[in-house]
């Protein structure tokens, strides 16, 4: 095996079903990843063996009692099963891959871990407890009395004696509502909202914790702070909390392994004692009030007097499988310092920190026992410079710390986070200094796989502001908004923005989390959910339909495990989730037995927001129609292709009928012999191109129509959430790549920078959201910080930058590079960091007959690199024509460029410009337009 010094690549970012070395999962079998990184042009891993022992000791002196591969040979790098010993709960592995290259030589990588949680019912041996109502009874006078429907925070304590320092000790928790958790006064986990959301009435997360570092010989404690949350707080626009229950419970285990092998384990029972404490209430949408002079000193330390404190409640344990989350926990990512301090009354300042997030205020006071310091949050400010709150609706968003005039104090809410730009804080006896004011950015901690430049500055803070409403609304669920009252895992939404988002951040186990929320909200008769997780029906959706099924919403469970499959080459999430994918066609297919998806469209949103906007529900409308049957037939070829790989050939041949028949429907009833259809929107002629619903010889006159709508507005776009996502990418593919970037550039109303404009940093829910000539719309439905108009980020990176991958190969091990250069941008660069590792495009205009190139390929893939347009002998790298360059063969493209399959490495391609260039009309080959 190879010294470092001989080493000419090395092994890196090794995951277990996604995530870095994680604890306590719950799949036997997980999947395995590395990359392997390398300068050297065409580097490729030939074979590998997968070594993985019970010991970190036992896998470096090379004996594996877990499983030994063997050599396997073979370029892949993810998906790859773990097997050999069968996992049992609580199983440790450590592990680590050797690869050998196209040269023979053989480099190892470092060691990784993972460990299996508790599998079986019979694993967990504790109770399940929560806060005894007498601390409540007893706590009333603290409470202020419009809280009175908000439950006070349980403070929870444990007592435990260790006769030695264990070797090894691990946590297991799990809760209805939200836990924090503390060993001797420190922090288990720095991890927020845990055990996050679900629907509790299906399936309950639970979380592992190694705690080895935090335990001590002789006394020590175990404590918890039990808050409300997703289960018993305020979710979505309802105007009663608890919508899951209002008891609020926990369970902890803890095990101590001792050097001897002996294990003692300590466990939630009647034994552990409880209180209230200085969080008078918590809420997600309300805030949070905490009175500092309740704060009892020493409560999560040993020797603490607990005589005062209560026998905990003994409650009923749930009747649903307890499963480890295996996702990204939420985490603070970021911390933010205001950027401007403005006092506005007599101990009061409104605070702006520049930029829209979903967080917390973390403050710094010294103030007289009993003030109240009160934080109030906002999007936006009035005409009159005061804090905007009408959009928030019913969420209050309100902080209140209570000084206890001990001097100094730093203070943060517990469970609350809210969507603010802006801040007001009142209370203060003089302005705040630097460093008193700390925003605190929370997010699933999806690890940011992209990035996006140009030389348009209103552009990239475009890109920046849909990255922005991705790290503010990927909270546990992909949320629509998470400053007002609804913050609901929108299944429309995120199927509008999920390629976006893969491009952004690494979201394959965010999303495969979500997908198991959105089928627990499947209805019996197969009928996908328009939110998810599912909320209690009774009364919460005001009038909509709670069952879901609505168009272009519910066709998300659909939409995305396909794309998931797609970006990240995972069979397993389409594998899991084929039979609802099936009952949701077979719901379809039975209730529109004439090829028209036209009956029971439940809310049916259409286009949501396109202009005009119709957002009136449970109406029909042409487009409305148009747009359904569409998606019918574009899940049906999506199932057809999912079969395929799965090897259900007669299901591929079913769904293909399917896809036939509805798009022959869809001719009939929509299509017009000049190639117009009988709706005339962007949106509509987007759907039937970018979902081949159109005949061959009608789609080029189809685009002219497009066009020529695009052109009767002046060059705007009208399209809703629906639309949107296509327009560009369409525009383009259909070689009208000028009037793509023209819409990108426009800045009036409506456009994409006409909010970048006027001071965005997030993506808005509408076009017109604010406008100069009518201030706010409709305030009670407009959200500053929604990222499904910001879907454009697609385009910037598919073909602007021209990073995508190959249609027939999902996973990027090969992919392909092809932009769309246009003189509007003097240079543009994408950076994609794909399951095989880091891959950059990066154009540049050297002077108007001339465009420089430059790509990154990683180690172990090919990519096919298309130029836009030149010829073999005249385009050149590193100063060699291509022709003689290059290391695979030379073919033209259907649209007139060239394209080479190049192996691994750097490149920089000299191209000289052709003077029509921007816009070459073409007609694409259909299978790329949504790939």
């Amino acid at each position: 095996m190879a010294t470092d010094s001989q080493q000419s690549f090395t092994l890196s970012d090794l995951t277990c079903e996604y995530l870095v070395n994680p604890l306590g999962i719950d799949t036997v079998q997980p999947r395995l990843a590395w990359r392997m990184q390398s300068d050297q042009r065409g580097k490729r891993q030939v074979a590998y063996r997968i070594l993985a022992a019970s010991e970190a000791g036992l896998l470096e002196s090379g004996e594996t009692d877990i499983w030994d591969s063997g050599w396997i040979e073979g370029s892949q790098s993810t998906q790859i099963a773990c097997e050999g010993k069968a996992l049992t709960s609580r199983a440790n592995v450590y592990w680590r891959v050797v690869v050998r290259d196209e040269t023979g030589l053989e480099v190892a990588s470092g060691p990784a871990f993972f460990s299996i949680g508790l599998l079986e019912t019979s694993d967990w041996n504790t109770d399940w407890i929560g806060l005894n109502p007498e601390a409540i009874a007893r706590d009333k006078e603290a409470s202020p009395s419009d809280w009175t429907t908000c439950s006070s925070p349980g403070y929870f304590r444990k007592n435990i004696t260790a006769s030695a320092r264990p070797k090894r000790a691990i946590l297991y928790a799990s809760g209805r509502g939200l836990l924090r958790l503390r060993i001797n006064r420190t922090e288990v986990t720095e991890d927020r909202f845990l055990p996050e959301w679900t629907d509790y009435r299906k399936r309950i997360h639970y979380r592992t914790f190694d705690v080895t570092s935090l335990l001590q010989e002789g006394e020590n404690v175990l404590a918890a702070i039990l808050g409300d949350g997703w289960f018993s707080g305020y979710v979505g626009w309802q105007e009663t909390r608890g919508q899951y229950g209002l008891t609020n419970s926990f369970i902890c285990q803890l095990e101590l392994e001792m050097d001897d092998g002996t294990v003692t384990t300590v466990s939630t029972d009647s034994s552990w004692r409880c209180n209230t404490g200085p969080i008078l209430f918590s809420d997600f949408m309300m805030g949070e009030t905490c009175d500092n002079r309740r704060q009892v000193e020493g409560w999560d330390q040993p020797q603490f007097d607990e005589q005062d404190w209560l026998p905990v409640l003994e409650v009923d344990q749930p009747d649903v499988p307890l499963v480890a989350q295996q996702s990204q926990p939420v985490r603070v990512i970021k911390e933010l310092e205001p950027v401007s301090i403005r006092q506005t009354g007599e101990d009061t300042w409104l605070c702006d920190l520049g930029q829209n997030i979903a967080g917390w205020m973390r403050i710094r006071v010294d103030e007289p026992a009993g003030k109240s310091i009160v934080l109030r949050h906002g999007e936006r400010l009035k005409a009159d410079g005061s804090l905007f709150t009408e959009n928030l609706r019913r969420a209050r968003a309100t902080d209140t710390y209570i000084c206890d005039g001990q001097g100094p104090a730093t203070w943060e809410p517990s469970f609350t986070f809210h969507g603010f730009q802006y801040f007001e804080i009142s209370g203060l006896s003089k302005a705040p200094s630097s460093g008193d004011l700390t925003a605190c950015v929370v997010q699933s901690a999806t690890p940011q796989s992209g990035s996006f430049s140009c030389s348009h500055e209103g552009v990239n803070r475009l890109w920046l502001n849909g990255l922005w409403s991705q790290i503010d609304n990927f909270l546990s669920v992909p949320t629509d908004c998470p400053q007002r009252d609804e913050r609901l895992g929108w299944m429309g939404d995120a199927q509008v923005f999920i390629r976006t988002a893969a491009f952004n951040m690494d979201v394959a186990a965010f999303f495969t989390k979500w997908m198991v929320d959105v089928e627990d909200a499947q209805t019996e008769n197969g009928i996908f959910p328009d939110t998810a997780p599912r909320l209690p029906e009774d009364g919460n959706f005001i009038g909509l339909d709670g069952l879901g099924g609505s168009p272009g919403w519910a066709d998300a469970g659909v939409i995305i495990p396909w794309t998931i499959w797609k970006v990240y080459g995972d069979r397993r999430i389409i594998e899991r989730h084929w039979n609802a994918m099936t009952a949701w066609l077979d719901y379809i297919e039975r209730t529109n037995p004439d090829g028209l998806r036209i009956n029971e469209l439940a809310n049916n949103y259409g286009d949501w927001l396109s202009i005009p906007s119709d957002t009136t529900f449970r109406t029909h409308s042409p487009l409305k129609n148009l747009l359904a049957t569409a998606f019918w037939a574009d899940d049906a070829s999506k199932m057809a292709e999912m079969a395929r790989e799965l090897g259900r050939e007669e299901e591929a041949v079913r769904f293909e009928q399917t896809f036939t028949r509805v798009r022959d429907a869809f001719q009939e009833a929509y299509v017009r012999p000049d190639g117009s259809l009988e709706v005339d929107t962007q949106t509509a002629y987007l759907l039937a191109l970018a979902m081949d619903l159109l005949p061959a010889e009608l789609r080029a006159k189809a685009v002219g129509h497009l066009v020529d709508n695009i052109r009767s507005l002046d060059k705007h776009l009208s399209t809703g959430f629906i639309g949107i996502r296509f327009l560009n990418p369409i525009l383009t593919d259909y070689g009208h790549a000028d009037l793509a970037y023209e819409l990108l550039l426009k800045d009036d109303y409506p456009s994409w920078l006409y909010p970048v404009r006027h001071g965005a940093t997030t993506i808005w829910e509408r076009w017109n959201a604010w406008t100069e000539e009518d201030g706010f719309l409709d305030a009670h439905m407009n959200s500053f910080n929604h990222y499904s108009l910001g879907s454009i980020g697609e385009w910037l990176y598919s073909h602007v930058a021209g990073i995508n991958y190959k249609p027939n190969e999902p996973g990027f091990q090969t992919f392909i590079l092809k932009p769309h250069p246009h003189p509007s941008l003097q240079w543009a660069e994408g950076e994609y960091t794909s399951p095989y590792g880091r891959i950059r495009s990066h154009w540049r205009y050297v002077e108007d007959t001339l465009l420089e190139w430059s790509v990154e390929i990683p180690a172990n893939s090919s990519a096919d690199v298309c130029f836009p347009w030149g010829t073999a002998e005249l385009i050149t790298e590193s100063g060699q024509p291509l022709k003689d360059d290059a290391e695979g063969k030379v073919t033209e493209q259907a649209d007139g460029g060239l394209t080479v399959h190049l192996p691994s490495g750097h490149y920089t391609f000299r191209i000289p410009c052709e003077p029509d260039h921007p816009d070459k009309n073409h007609e694409p080959h259909i299978s790329h337009l949504l790939d």
